[in-house]
């Protein structure tokens, strides 16, 4: 008690001296920007073809453009105006993990930013630009640009350095001053990065993410507070408005630096830099370009796609009333989750689990008569795993203790010392496997199957996967500055590889959180983490919808929320709990989207939830069923995301790019495939939502008023009162004929 009035006492100091508003101060270092010059024999303008591209090099500016052959008129890529397209450098980089959060400590030595280019080279189906960096320290760095064509719509680019220090690379190139740039995996609280410095790292989200006091009480009780940038699921890729797409495939540590009008910049902390430009005449074609290189997500099982999949906890009797409240009343129930299959534990952050993945068959006692009760209900159940093993000397009833069993054999990612490394979770600690070591991943493979599977589980949230240290060293000799990226993406192939070999990859399902670029390939849905029980912009619900909109441009196209959302706080002096009314918004949010599934937060016992009460229940069943009923559109979008690569949530200028008004459009609506249109309300106490209307004829959902929209579109006023989020659909589309209202 005596720790959170200090608290208090030191927060309410900072707002009075601060006058209400907290500042930080972080320091970042700024995009190295090259001067360039080129050789006599190459100041003239050249052409290169390339396959259907064309590289002309323009030599009186020194610099070169990129076309397409289908596309002549767009330029796909250029380098900057006055400027060099290389850069590069030495540092020394130190970072520090806390709870999944990550520190950057770094110094620049020097950099090399006199760009000379002597010739250019071409071979079959490439061209490489040679020269030289020289750098403020009187060296002179020899440097290899070379572009080649990977497929009728992908250039590959490639860049190297012979000089024995470079540890960074610096890549710029054009943008508009009126360009917007979209997609880079699941980003919350920002859509648009121009203007923006964006570092690409896996790492916790943040509790707050910028909301205060919150921000800054969890940053100086746990480094916990998180950023704007901060996520789970970054991906250093763009889709921008001008139809413009870059890929780096590097799995380091990098930053786009997007702070100048007429130039952009990727700074990869590497010696060498790899990567894709797409070519493609609208976003849909760079999706689709994308996804064909990191992977697309196969359809959903069907049965996910009927209703509600509960979010349930508390054992066999409290998780069977909570669900039966909601079967009396006829909400389309197609899944119970219960992560705490493995039993409770209390820790500081509220109902924890135990990270020892065994059934706990006290907490859930009757289990084959639990089970009988879901199958006579048609009911699956879902469990929850993550890569992280605990001890259970404090656990009674632990038949099998996987912390012990995993340090013996040496699967434990270590420290230097060459001990289990030491993750801090909460207020407890945990062990991380090494997935680099082969037997390790049948171990824990073998444990999913048994402990999983053949207790009955249909599908599980795959938990984690963000916390590796940069400066780990795997078994496999493989450093944490680049297994820390691949980690994600091969703790979702261990679960996909579950699913293949026990016969469950049309039936079953899992879902994660933390992921990379080509994790697509492997998972089957997507959550977008742990958002705040709140209504704000910064960690709130409409992050939710920003996570959604950004993650679908990079191919996570089969993406959800926790309806209700997650993260609540009730230590002095903060109070986050989830209200009725936010509640209510998340179910109709949820609605429109690839999952229809709940959570009950942190803190189960201090916030409302799906079965509290009758309203809530109605509210569950009628969008219960509206989600059921949009199956069969969904299931044509899920194919449609197969074979494309395209997002079953759709920002709206992913259909009308031609339109300028459609990229100021944020979290405030999006598109559920071609032909639906969601305004949700995500503002407390709001019964009317503005809705951007493309040009055409849009049904009301609610009114079933017809809405004629000539050339270039219009907002409309529509009244949206709780039940009624704003919804239109197309006339004469299919999905129509799903929604009229009797």
């Amino acid at each position: 008690m005596r720790n959170r009035v200090i608290i208090g006492l030191v927060l309410s100091a900072i707002m009075v001296i601060g006058g209400g508003v907290i500042y930080y101060a972080y320091k970042v270092d700024p995009p190295v920007f090259s001067t360039i010059e080129a050789a006599d024999d190459i100041l003239d303008t050249l052409e290169f073809p390339l396959g259907p591209f064309q590289l002309t090099w323009l030599g009186s500016e020194a610099r070169f453009e990129i076309t397409h052959d289908d596309i002549p008129d767009h330029l796909i890529f250029s380098t900057p105006k006055n400027r060099g397209f290389l850069a590069a450098g030495y540092g020394v980089m130190e970072s520090e993990e806390s709870r999944g959060y990550f520190t950057i400590d770094e110094e620049r030595r020097f950099v090399c930013e006199e760009q000379w280019v002597s010739g250019i080279v071409e071979s079959p189906g490439a061209v490489t630009i040679v020269g030289d960096l020289g750098c403020e320290n009187g060296e002179s760095v020899p440097f290899e640009f070379t572009l080649t064509v990977k497929s009728d719509f992908q250039l590959q680019y490639a860049v190297s350095f012979d000089h024995p220090l470079v540890n960074r690379t610096f890549l710029s190139w054009h943008s508009d001053g009126d360009e917007h740039f979209f997609g880079f995996g699941e980003q919350y609280s920002t859509f648009d990065m121009k203007g923006r410095r964006l570092p690409i790292l896996v790492q916790e989200q943040g509790v707050g993410r910028g909301l205060q006091p919150l921000t800054f009480l969890a940053d100086l009780t746990n480094r916990a507070g998180g950023t704007w940038y901060h996520t789970y699921a970054p991906v250093p890729q763009f889709v921008s408005s001008k139809l413009r797409s870059l890929f780096s495939e590097n799995k380091e540590y990098q930053v786009f630096h997007f702070t100048e009008k007429d130039v952009a910049q990727l700074e990869v902390y590497s010696a060498e830099a790899i990567g894709r430009i797409y070519a493609g005449a609208s976003p849909a074609d760079l999706v689709r370009e994308h996804t064909s290189v990191v992977g697309r997500m196969e359809p959903l099982p069907a049965w996910t796609q009927e209703g509600l999949i509960l979010g349930a906890q508390g054992g066999t009797a409290v998780v069977s009333e909570k669900l039966d409240s909601l079967l009396e009343a006829e909400v389309p129930v197609v899944g119970l989750w219960i992560q705490d299959w493995v039993g409770q534990r209390r820790t500081s952050f509220g109902k924890q689990l135990w990270w020892n993945w065994e059934l706990d068959r006290d907490h859930y006692n009757d289990w084959d008569d639990f089970l009988g009760m879901l199958e006579e209900e048609e009911i699956r159940l879902l469990g929850y795993v993550n890569p992280f093993l605990v001890d259970t000397s404090d656990k009674r009833n632990v038949s099998r203790d996987l912390y012990s069993e995993a340090q013996a054999k040496g699967f434990l990612v270590k420290n230097a010392d060459g001990e289990p490394k030491d993750f801090q979770i909460t207020s407890f600690s945990a062990a991380l496997i090494d997935l680099t070591i082969p037997e390790a991943r049948e171990w824990l493979k073998g444990i999913i199957k048994e402990e999983l599977v053949e207790n009955g589980f249909s599908g599980w949230m795959a938990d984690f996967g963000e916390a590796l240290p940069l400066d780990a060293e795997m078994a496999s000799g493989e450093l944490g500055d680049t297994f820390h990226h691949r980690y994600p993406e091969e703790w979702a192939k261990l679960n996909r590889e579950v699913l293949e070999e026990v016969g469950l990859l049309d039936e079953g399902m899992f879902f994660v959180r933390a992921a990379y670029s080509e994790s697509p390939r492997y998972a089957s849905a997507f959550w977008l983490g742990d958002q705040l029980v709140t209504w704000d912009e910064h960690d709130g619900i409409k992050t939710a919808v920003t996570g959604l909109l950004s993650s679908g441009l990079s191919g996570f196209s089969l993406n959800h929320s926790d309806i209700g959302g997650y993260t609540s706080i009730t230590d002095f002096p903060l109070n986050y709990v989830r209200s009725e009314e936010l509640l209510l918004r998340w179910i109709e949010l949820n609605a429109f989207t690839a999952l229809f599934r709940s959570h009950e937060g942190n803190r189960p016992d201090e916030n409302i939830q799906l079965y509290s009460n009758e309203r809530i229940i109605g509210h569950v069943k009628e969008f219960g069923d509206i989600f059921a009923a949009l199956a069969p559109y969904r299931q044509e979008l899920m194919e449609e995301a197969a074979t494309t690569g395209a997002p079953v949530v759709r920002p709206m200028f992913f259909h009308y790019f031609d339109d300028p008004e459609t990229y100021k459009i944020n979290y405030e609506q999006f598109m559920l495939g071609p032909y639906m249109i969601v305004a949700p309300v995500l503002d407390e106490g709001v019964e009317e939502v503005s809705v951007y209307l493309p040009e055409g004829e849009w049904i009301h959902h609610w009114s079933g008023e017809t809405i004629s929209v000539d050339s270039m579109g219009e907002y409309v006023e529509v009244y949206a009162p709780i039940g009624e989020p704003g919804v239109f659909y197309r006339q004469g589309a299919e999905v129509a004929r799903v929604m009229e209202r009797d």
